[in-house]
């Protein structure tokens, strides 16, 4: 996870929020592995988006999940790509691309 904020902000991003799942789970007297969202983002690139059709906020900003199994810490997200097909952006496909890319990115230097 420090790996992963670090990334985020080295790019000038804004980490609007982190949900800690395992903190809400033992909260409710529940176990749950480490599992926490990170919601991040830059409005200069999601707002266009929202512009053109404001359904997908639900969808922005961007989010990784991260969490403990097993094998170790796994990082996880959605393609912002596939966002194109319930959402009336596709004219902001190089947008969409360079999100898909973005996540790519921080997921590989998060994981070292």
């Amino acid at each position: 996870m420090r790996r992963l904020i670090a990334a985020i902000t080295s790019r000038g991003l804004t980490v609007f929020a982190r949900i800690d799942h395992a903190a809400a789970a033992r909260e409710a007297g529940i176990e749950l592995a480490a599992e926490e969202v990170v919601v991040f983002g830059n409005p200069r690139a999601g707002t266009p988006l929202m512009q053109s059709d404001p359904r997908i906020g639900v969808e922005l900003p961007l989010r990784l999940l991260v969490w403990e199994d097993g094998v170790g810490a796994q990082l996880g997200y959605n393609d912002p790509r596939e966002l194109a097909g319930p959402y009336n952006v596709e004219r902001h496909r190089a947008t969409l691309d360079a999100m898909s890319e973005l996540l790519a990115a921080l997921a590989t230097e998060a994981a070292g």
